[in-house]
Order: structure tokens, then C-alpha cells, then sequence
């Protein structure tokens, strides 16, 4: 129930319009946090005008953030941090206006939170205008939070003009500062950010690579619920990730990083005998994720975080859950015959779902976001190709190769004979996971393996860089990026080594990649300074083929 004042004869427009309403309660993981006095969505509760006031102490030391929007509504958090421990119940405001001095809040609403629930605050502000900036802001008593700036989407049909978002995964807090975080962030342009997994890392200190430059909290491998608590609470102090939550909205998609290393429905490759059960494991892991990130909490029957978003008539996103959800466990071998063999990687229900989201698409693109590399990756002859570089130089790519779509290759064969059979058109695969940068176009297995490639691909695919996450030694990187495209021809770019996102600009007529690069992981002082190389792609509507170094697009006015 929305509970309006609409006063539209009165000095006040439309545009600042008072929204009170009663808060929806979400089971599962974290609950979405009640209005005071309040528990459904048709009950009454104090006004939001004079809530009740927490005496007790409190920072907020994690800062702010966005997520999930859409065109009425986008989540605001924010995380308390008690000067006591065991501080109990505390009153939270939430405030949201049209400009950042708030002397126009459209919005005010009241919570409790406590430790249950990690002192977290997650609301789903409602009500609001399409396609609009809104700041926001949560304080108890006289103690605020830093101020965020939202934005949401437009209307699902309407005309969009322009859209422009980061594509980014994998950050490694260890292996180097958040300079690309950093980045993003000087970029106020951006509609959003999609966030594709590998938000944190499980392992404890020196047990990923020899090269760390910071340390973790908790130091040792994160396993149950105050584990994955304080590994989310150790990122987000940092200063580079607080200043990109707060001025974008993320959205995001969990990889395997964020429960264990290469997960998948019943287990994972680094879930091991004496650290308990995997499913009470995955759980805490699951629950701290919806405690800590900006992301519209689950349904009462299930914590599953696949779902669509819609911007206007320019475009369709579907994000994928390739982890949790459906995935049957990895093959070790490639030559293993299972191979072969109908395995799920996105299972059967979410598998429909997207189906049905890809032929139902009104928008002009098509984009999916997910986590593992979806086009072919024929390894083999690269390492008769470059004799002389040792085998261990291709573990960081050999590594992964059955945890990604080459390991579920008949449902991947399956995806893209119903994109073929329905005349899908432009659809755009977005992937983390992998650490380095890629751009393919999308062909079905029988092309790739005998090089037809001259056919019209049914897709393309960019493959974002990580934040820190190593790639590829030096040497190795540019031997292994001249000789890939010999032996996969469908792949128009890699860069194995460089730190960064993509901006992805998109417009009716074309969706344009643009990598960009940090210049440096090494040091808190060159926080943001990009590298002077940039990579450009893109893809014209109705046609798959990458075009190379296009010109760099304009930022947004």
C-alpha cells in the first residue's frame, strides 16, 4: 500500500510530493527492515516526521550505497558501527531529497536494526520519479551518514536516448589498492554499475599468491556467518570502494569468491573436510551478501538473485547466476567424456527464465550479465604455438577453463540455438570472473572448431578486467594475447595483464566497449589515475561483428 499526500493545488509540485509508506518485509536472508511500528504492508506506523531517537553512540564508518534501481524505487544502505557492542535495538532515519543540501526531501522513513542483522539498514525507497537523481542520507539522532546520490531508471518503454554503465569484477583486497573503483567514481556520468562477482575474497592472508600488499580481516579463510561479516566490513572501509557506492547504484550478481572458490550447487573446490557442512556454509554466505550489499533482498521461498531489469525501450538486462543456483560440479578433465553430456550450469528453472526474458526483450539490446566466460576457448595448440613459455605460465587460464561455459558446453550449444531459432538480435554477453580483458563474437561450436567464423555471429561478448585480481605474468600475457586469436578467431581483443572496467555506452544504433585501464595497483597515492591505454569496440545494431578502435564516446551532460 503507498500511503500519498498530493497536494497538487497547493506551492508544492508533483516532483515534491511526500511519500509515506509502509515497509514490505522479506524473509530468507536478511529481512528488508520494517517501518517502526510497522510490519506490513497495510499496517499503520508513526510518522516518518517524528520517528523514534536512539540515544546510543554510532559511526558510519562503511559509508553509503545504491542498488538494484528501477523507475520508481532504488535500495539505500548504509551500515552502523555502535561505540558498544552490545547496544541492542536502534532507530534508524532514513532521509531521501532532490538536491544535496535535502531542502527538498521527498521521502523520510524510520527503522529499527540491531545486531541480528549486523547493524546493517537496507530500504527500498519507493515512489520516486523515473529517470531522476535523488541524494539520501540515514542518521540516528543527531549523527549522519555520509550523503549519497541515487538514480533511477526510465520508465520500461519510454524513449532512452542514452545509456552508460561500468562494467567491473574481481577484487582482490590483498593484491593492490582500488584504483579502478576509484575511477569509476570520478566518472559521474554513469547510469549504474554492474558488478559481476568477486566482490570479496574468502581466502585468509598469504593463502592467494605470494602478492600482498594489504592485509585481511579476519586473517585466516572465512567460513561461518562473523567471518563473511567482517571480510564485507574490512572492504568497505576502504576509501576507493565507499567513493563508487556512493555516487552510482550497483547492480550486482554474486561469483564463486563470494562462499568459496569455484562453487558450485553442492560444494565447492576450496570447501574442505573439517570446515562443516557446505550448505550451512553457502547460507551464511548467502546471508551476509544480502546483509551487505545493495541488492532488493530476496523472496520469502528462495534467495535466488537472477532476475531483469528494464532501462526505457534501449534496453534489456538479464543477470545470471551461474554458482549457486543450478551448477553441477566442475569436470576436472577436459577430455572426460561427462563432457559431452546434457549438465546444467544455470539449471532447469532459471534456464526457462531466461529463455522467456531473451524472447520477450522489447528493448533494442539484449544484455546478460554474468560470471564465466561464455564464448569457446580452444587452449590446446596455443602451448604447441609458444613452445618456449613454461606450461605454469597458462595455469591462471588453464585453470578455469572447465569452470566456465567450456565445461557445460551442450546447455551453452542449447542457449544459442534458441537465440538462432528465435532471430534474436543483439544480444550482448557481459562477464566477470577471469581477471583479464576479452572481446569475442558469439558463434555455435561447430563454426568455431572449423573456423567458420565468417558466418553472422549470434552474439558478442566483452569480458571485463579485474579491479586487482592477478592475470597473466608479464611476458606471458602479450606471448599468449598474439598467438589466441590464430587458434579462436571469433576473439577480436585481449589484454591478459591491465587492472580496470569497461564503460559500456550504448545508443539505439550501436553498443560501444571501452576498456580502460589503471595505471597503477601499487599505491593508495594514485588512487584513480587511469593508464593512457584505452581499448575501443563496438557492435552495431542488427549485426554481431565487433568493429576495432572506434572513437572514444562523450561523457553524458
Amino acid at each position: 500500500m503507498l500511503l500519498l499526500f498530493d497536494d497538487s493545488t497547493s506551492e508544492f509540485s508533483v516532483k515534491r510530493r511526500h511519500f509515506l509508506r509502509a515497509m514490505t518485509t522479506a524473509s530468507i536472508a536478511v529481512p528488508i527492515l520494517t517501518a517502526c511500528g510497522g510490519n506490513s504492508n497495510s499496517g499503520s506506523r508513526p510518522s516518518s516526521s517524528n520517528p523514534p531517537v536512539s540515544d546510543v553512540k554510532v559511526s558510519f564508518i562503511h559509508g553509503v550505497a545504491s542498488g538494484d534501481p528501477l523507475d520508481d524505487r532504488v535500495i539505500l544502505w548504509t551500515r552502523l558501527t555502535p561505540e558498544q557492542e552490545s547496544a541492542g535495538a536502534i532507530h534508524v532515519l532514513c532521509e531521501v531529497a532532490e538536491d544535496p543540501e535535502f531542502n527538498s526531501i521527498v521521502l523520510a522513513e524510520a527503522f529499527t536494526t540491531s545486531g541480528e542483522r549486523d547493524y546493517t539498514v537496507k530500504f527500498d525507497a519507493a515512489g520516486l520519479l523515473s529517470e531522476q537523481y535523488y541524494w539520501y542520507r540515514f542518521s540516528v539522532g543527531e549523527q549522519y551518514s555520509p550523503v549519497g546520490r541515487a538514480q533511477t531508471l526510465p520508465t520500461p518503454g519510454q524513449y532512452a536516448e542514452r545509456l552508460r554503465y561500468a562494467v567491473c569484477s574481481c577484487s582482490s583486497y590483498p593484491h593492490g589498492y582500488f584504483s579502478v573503483y576509484r575511477m569509476i567514481a570520478n566518472r559521474s556520468d554513469l547510469d549504474f554499475v554492474l558488478h559481476l562477482g568477486d566482490y570479496i575474497y574468502e581466502y585468509g592472508d598469504s593463502q592467494y599468491g605470494d602478492n600482498a600488499q594489504r592485509l585481511l580481516d579476519p586473517p585466516h579463510e572465512i567460513l561461518v556467518l562473523d567471518d563473511y561479516r567482517r571480510r564485507y566490513a574490512h572492504y568497505r572501509k576502504d576509501p576507493d570502494l565507499q567513493a563508487v557506492h556512493q555516487i552510482h547504484p550497483f547492480i550486482t550478481v554474486w561469483d564463486d569468491h563470494e562462499s568459496a572458490n569455484d562453487s558450485y550447487k553442492d560444494g565447492a573446490e576450496n570447501h574442505n573436510d573439517g570446515e562443516g557442512e557446505w550448505e550451512a556454509r553457502k547460507a551464511q554466505a548467502i546471508q551476509a551478501y544480502f546483509e551487505w550489499m545493495p541488492i532488493r533482498p530476496p523472496t520469502e521461498s528462495e534467495d535466488s538473485i537472477y532476475r531483469a531489469f528494464r532501462y526505457g525501450d534501449l534496453a534489456d538486462f538479464m543477470m545470471l547466476d551461474t554458482r549457486l543456483e543450478g551448477r553441477a560440479k566442475q569436470l576436472e578433465n577436459p577430455v572426460d567424456p561427462a563432457r559431452g553430456d546434457a549438465r546444467d550450469l544455470l539449471g532447469q528453472t532459471q534456464k526457462e527464465w531466461f529463455k522467456n526474458k531473451l524472447a520477450t526483450a522489447q528493448g533494442q539490446w539484449k544484455f546478460v550479465g554474468q560470471q564465466v566466460m561464455f564464448a569457446q576457448l580452444q587452449l590446446l595448440e596455443i602451448q604447441r604455438l609458444l613452445p618456449g613459455v613454461p606450461t605454469d605460465e597458462f595455469s591462471p587460464l588453464v585453470a578455469i577453463n572447465m569452470d566456465q561455459w567450456d565445461g557445460y558446453p551442450v546447455e551453452r550449444e542449447e542457449i544459442l540455438d534458441f537465440v538462432d531459432e528465435n532471430s534474436i538480435k543483439n544480444m550482448v554477453v557481459l562477464t566477470g570472473d577471469i581477471h583479464t580483458s576479452w572481446a569475442s563474437e558469439l558463434y555455435k561450436s561447430s563454426a568455431v572448431v572449423t573456423g567458420g567464423v565468417f558466418e553472422e555471429p549470434l552474439g558478442v561478448e566483452f569480458v571485463a578486467p579485474s579491479v586487482t585480481s592477478p592475470g597473466f605474468p608479464d611476458g606471458a600475457a602479450e606471448l599468449v594475447s598474439a598467438v589466441l586469436p590464430v587458434v579462436n578467431p571469433h576473439m577480436k581483443y585481449t589484454d591478459l595483464k591491465n587492472h580496470g572496467f569497461i564503460l559500456i555506452d550504448v545508443n539505439h544504433q550501436r553498443v560501444q566497449a571501452e576498456f580502460y585501464y589503471a595505471a597503477s595497483i601499487d599505491s593508495a597515492e594514485q588512487s584513480g589515475v587511469e593508464s593512457t591505454k584505452v581499448k575501443t569496440l563496438a557492435v552495431n545494431s542488427g549485426s554481431s561483428r565487433i568493429i576495432e578502435d572506434t572513437p572514444v564516446s562523450y561523457p553524458k551532460v
